[in-house]
């Protein structure tokens, strides 16, 4: 054993002495000394020739010198400032400026949903909301939509549970925010004044013009004396401050079960200025909005008197109005996380 301790202070001295001037002089150190072929490993090899009462003294030894090396690799990464990864030393210019850091930005529909629930508040409109898994009571028969509505079948509406022996709810995905207006009705009495955001389903196709989920903004107003008249200067207020002063708007009679009378509202088509395009079907009207007084039926259906109450409500889609206030030509752009798309609503206020 002898002869091997003599070899480890001639390697101690060589490695106490070796002196390195460049990064790859410390990685050739560590290859000799350290790499899975070095000396230390071989030397820490000869453990097994050691006569069992001297291993312990020797294993001390052995430590030790492993524990020299190691030291003395680290001491030349430290002064010649690698990590064994890089030669040059890195010099940062601290005058420079930082990397620009990508900011997010709001969905379009969230920017015009809040736009046209922040119009609708300075009515005094205040937002309710409610669950979008809903009872067939509060999406359907409180609307005055009766069982046999074509609106009822499995071709228009998401059904999640139909009850088998009939006894019991039946659970959908709700098609409008008047189920919102429902449970306000169910718990509120007159004056009532609600403003509905949120995601409606439909079981329909998805296209550029129509898609199996979008988002509404329905409106009530329940309380004594409310008149078609009051609806309409609600909905040409609304019209002006989204879309500004001169657009043209026009109402049409049309037919929904929770309205007598109804109508539909279009506005004059902001991407053809009124001449025809694809968007208004050549008309150079776009319908925005479906509206109308509250059915009485309805309002017997909450116990409000409507010999008393009379109300308005309205609904219209975020997509649609989205579409005409940033010309957005495909519905599918909404919901396919298209970074391109989105990045140029940055900033939009």
């Amino acid at each position: 054993m002898e002869d091997l301790l003599k070899q480890i202070e001639q390697y101690k001295q060589e490695i106490d002495g070796f002196v390195a001037k460049a990064a790859d002089e410390v990685e050739q150190f560590r290859i000799k000394w350290l790499g899975t072929k070095g000396l230390v490993k071989a030397v820490m090899g000869e453990m097994k020739n050691v006569p069992n009462e001297q291993k312990k003294q020797f294993g001390q030894i052995l430590n030790e010198f492993k524990l020299f090396a190691e030291a003395k690799f680290e001491a030349l990464q430290a002064s010649n400032d690698v990590s064994g990864k890089s030669s040059a030393k890195v010099l940062i210019d601290q005058s420079l400026p930082g990397d620009p850091v990508s900011v997010g930005s709001r969905h379009p529909l969230s920017l015009v949903k809040n736009e046209m629930v922040s119009i609708f508040k300075r009515l005094g409109f205040v937002v309710a909301e409610g669950p979008e898994i809903e009872d067939d009571w509060h999406n359907f028969g409180a609307m005055n939509l009766p069982e046999d509505h074509p609106a009822r079948d499995m071709q228009d509406t998401f059904y999640i549970k139909k009850p088998a022996d009939g006894n019991g709810p039946t659970w959908l995905l709700r098609t409008h925010t008047s189920s919102v207006q429902a449970r306000v009705m169910e718990h509120q009495k007159p004056p009532i004044r609600v403003i509905c955001p949120g995601r409606v389903y439909r079981n329909e196709t998805i296209s550029a013009r129509a898609h199996c989920f979008f988002h509404q903004v329905e409106g009530l107003y329940i309380d004594e004396n409310v008149s078609f008249a009051d609806l309409k200067q609600t909905l040409y207020f609304f019209v002006q401050e989204m879309f500004g002063k001169d657009v043209k708007v026009r109402f049409r009679p049309s037919y929904f079960p929770f309205t007598e009378p109804s109508a539909e509202m279009d506005i004059s088509c902001l991407i053809c200025e009124g001449k025809g395009c694809n968007i208004c079907k050549h008309t150079g009207w776009v319908e925005i909005l479906g509206s109308g007084m509250v059915h009485p039926k309805v309002l017997e259906n909450f116990g409000i008197d409507p010999n008393k109450y009379t109300g308005f409500a309205f609904g219209m889609g975020v997509e649609r109005i989205t579409q005409l206030k940033y010309q957005v030509n495909d519905l599918r752009l909404y919901s396919q996380n298209d970074v391109r798309f989105l990045k140029q609503f940055t900033g939009v206020v």
